[in-house]
């Protein structure tokens, strides 16, 4: 690794904790404004931490010392850790637009979607966890070149193409056509009943907090009266922006990433320098989602950018 790739790591590494961390110190102290898309917002940034702190940091940390020192248990562990991060970083996601599923097509059910939305964030981590135990068994500590290194290998190019597979499948496929199909619902939805929604008139005021004030209490007053028709809120179509943005960054980082692995292992990309070093910088997209989420939450969401300034 050249010099400004192990900067760039390191650049990327800073963004993730310090953009993540100061989200989830936002939403601590906005306790007030306690919503479910705050809360998975909160889980979404909690989960691109741990990306961070313990995929990106212990890659960094490898790359410096570049023998593996920690042993065969420590390798086992921590390769098990960075992958549970990376799948939870996707599945709340998978769970954060099926909650914006609900809420747009089921806009009158306020039944127990805390309790939906808690089991959906728990049902990510859990699959996390189940997903990653291939890990557990296949890593382990072995002599590459004279050098301990924390390693996978498979003696049959066929068993790394399943593997590999396997991998592009959990990862990405299956989460990319659940969020799909949960978005195509939802823009049909947004679209069925978007000539019922009435505008929003603007109200006149001699001042400026009179205005806002005034401003506030007629959104207020439009979100419960389309609420009560069955119609879908002004606040409910932002959420679902800010959801799709989240996404379609999802995907960007992502799919390079996946569709160069499985280029590689089914033989189709030669084993040179250049194709080496677009690997190393097609993997470093990958984390760069889980820098780019809390830019996505302050330009859309303006009581997180407020208290974050």
């Amino acid at each position: 690794m050249t010099t400004e790739q192990f900067t760039l790591l390191w650049i990327l590494f800073a963004l993730i904790v310090l953009g993540n961390s100061a989200v989830l110190v936002a939403l601590f102290l906005n306790k007030n404004r306690k919503s479910r898309m705050n809360f998975f917002i909160m889980q979404l940034a909690l989960a691109d931490l741990t990306v961070g702190l313990i995929s990106v940091l212990t890659d960094i940390i490898w790359r410096i010392t570049i023998t593996w020192h920690a042993g065969n248990i420590a390798c086992k562990i921590i390769r098990y850790l960075q992958a549970v991060v990376t799948y939870s970083s996707t599945y709340v996601l998978v769970a954060l637009s099926i909650d914006r599923y609900d809420a747009i097509t089921h806009p009158m059910n306020f039944s127990g979607s805390w309790r939906r939305a808690r089991v959906l964030v728990a049902a990510a981590w859990f699959l996390s966890a189940v997903f990653s135990i291939p890990i557990v068994i296949f890593y382990q500590e072995k002599a590459i070149q004279g050098q301990n290194q924390c390693w996978i290998e498979f003696d049959e190019p066929w068993k790394w193409q399943l593997y590999m597979t396997l991998v592009a499948i959990m990862l990405f496929i299956i989460p990319a056509l659940i969020i799909s199909a949960c978005y195509t619902v939802i823009v049909l939805t947004i679209w069925s009943k978007s000539k019922l929604l009435t505008p929003t008139g603007r109200p006149r005021s001699s001042t400026r907090n009179d205005h806002r004030t005034l401003r506030h209490q007629q959104e207020d007053q439009d979100s419960r009266r389309a609420s009560s028709r069955g119609l879908i809120p002004r606040a409910k179509i932002k959420t679902v922006k800010m959801t799709f943005v989240i996404v379609f960054v999802f995907i960007l980082c992502w799919s390079p990433y996946i569709v160069f692995d499985l280029l590689q292992v089914y033989g189709h990309v030669p084993h040179t320098q250049t194709n080496i070093a677009v690997a190393t910088f097609i993997q470093s997209l990958a984390p760069l989602n889980s820098a780019a989420n809390p830019v996505i939450y302050c330009l859309f969401s303006t009581h997180i950018c407020r208290t974050l300034r």
